[in-house]
């Protein structure tokens, strides 16, 4: 089994492209509270979402080839860490997240500051979709595709967001980096190469760690599923078929 998991400010949607170009069955996780409910006894710190996928993955048959974008990707290096058991493949982008000296990007600064990350979500869900769709225009995708990042968002989303990154200062390296290393089964890191949240250099210096193929995704940005569906179906398809 192919399993999808998104990030942040995402659902599971994000997949939809990538999916279809696969003819091995799939299942795309939605994160507890983005574009679905959030339950109430749910704390959405990033321990929670990690105990949250590894009761997911626990729920398969076998072990399955997990792909991972953005936080999906962060809590992907956590579990191959962890629970490598639940994993034949994994293929995660956003490896600079997992970096000993990662500094947060702009946006995640603010999320982490009591009251500017509430005010944050307050100013942008009252903004139209248009506008919305205008500033992720700005990060290379199409209009359709950014006007549908856009409505994705909700309160809910929002207020998950703000627990999460909260609960991941500095980074998630400090408290999850102990565990990181060469990782017992295969791996692939994949590097956007117009990405403005991600670095090469800690990326592979990341993959490296944990002992994982690489490949960069050639003049595509940080949302590479909704702008080359078919190429990055094709990089996943190739690296999970290679390992038999």
């Amino acid at each position: 089994m192919i399993v999808f998991l998104h990030g942040v400010p995402e659902t599971s949607a994000l997949w939809d492209k990538v999916r279809a170009q696969f003819d091995e069955a799939t299942v795309a996780l939605q994160l507890p509270g983005f574009g679905c409910p959030r339950p109430d006894d749910f704390g959405a710190t990033k321990d929670d979402y990690a105990t949250w996928l590894v009761e997911q993955l626990e729920s398969f048959d076998e072990p399955v080839d997990l792909v991972a974008h953005d936080w999906g990707a962060l809590l992907t290096y956590r579990i191959v860490a962890t629970r490598p058991d639940l994993l034949r493949t994994w293929t995660a982008d956003a490896a600079n997240g997992a970096h000993r000296a990662t500094e947060w990007h702009s946006f995640a600064k603010t999320w982490q500051t009591p009251g500017d990350g509430e005010a944050y979500f307050e100013a942008v869900l009252a903004l139209p979709l248009e506008t919305m769709a205008e500033a992720y225009e700005g990060f290379h995708l199409g209009h359709e595709d950014a006007l549908a990042v856009s409505g994705w968002a909700d309160a809910t989303m929002g207020a998950c967001i703000l627990d999460l990154y909260r609960s991941a200062v500095p980074n998630i390296y400090a408290t999850w980096g102990d565990a990181f290393g060469p990782s017992t089964v295969p791996g692939l890191v994949l590097y956007p190469e117009l990405d403005s949240f991600a670095d090469e250099r800690k990326s592979h210096e990341v993959a490296v760690m944990f002992g994982a193929r690489e490949e960069t995704l050639r003049d595509v940005g940080h949302w590479w599923a909704l702008e080359r569906p078919v190429e990055a179906a094709r990089v996943i398809k190739e690296f999970i078929r290679s390992v038999g």
